[in-house]
């Protein structure tokens, strides 16, 4: 009887361990399967220096990052200086608004885009690195546009880019870079 009852103990003892050790994985899958975890170093606001794109313009804005509706969309809203130069083309009182969002659970973050202009732009979103955030158009018979925003050093650089229809590369149209406030 007491071997038995040793072999039991033993046997509780390892279905203990493994049920333990299910759990903690469990834990970890649910923790680095958070999406949002991903974009967290983009929170924040952070200043804008235009510095290069083939808009041709120069100036200075700030844009934010913010959690809203109980951390359900990460929102980020953008505006502009009244020292912007650019050509005539060039909407130099531009603002716009990014929504982030998950349609349900467990699928891939998206991306709703409006500005001031009238344009609407759907992406999907994903984060290739720890601190670099890729928001990309589906292709189709028109332009495919690319937003990108990388950290590093403390500095927030970003670019929007076009692909027109047939071509591999990508061209920036604007590229700034800015510290956190």
């Amino acid at each position: 009887m007491p071997r038995i009852r040793k072999q039991s103990n033993t046997l509780l003892a390892v279905a203990t361990l493994v049920a333990l050790a299910l759990t903690q994985n469990d834990r970890a899958l649910s923790a680095s399967a958070d999406p949002w975890k991903a974009l967290a170093f983009l929170e924040g606001s952070w200043d804008a220096h235009t510095q290069a794109g083939s808009a041709g313009a120069q100036g200075n804005g700030m844009y934010t990052f913010k959690p809203e509706l109980r951390n359900h969309v990460l929102v980020r809203s953008s505006e502009s200086y009244a020292a912007c130069k650019g050509p005539a083309s060039f909407d130099c009182e531009h603002n716009d608004v990014l929504y982030v969002y998950q349609e349900t659970k467990n699928q891939p973050l998206k991306a709703i885009y409006f500005d001031n202009e009238g344009h609407v732009i759907h992406y999907d979103v994903s984060t290739p690195d720890a601190k670099t955030a890729v928001f990309l158009s589906a292709a189709s018979s028109g332009p495919q546009f690319r937003l990108v925003y990388e950290l590093k050093n403390a500095v927030m650089s970003g670019k929007f880019q076009v692909r027109m229809p047939g071509q591999a590369e990508w061209k920036s149209y604007l590229e700034w870079s800015g510290a956190k406030r």
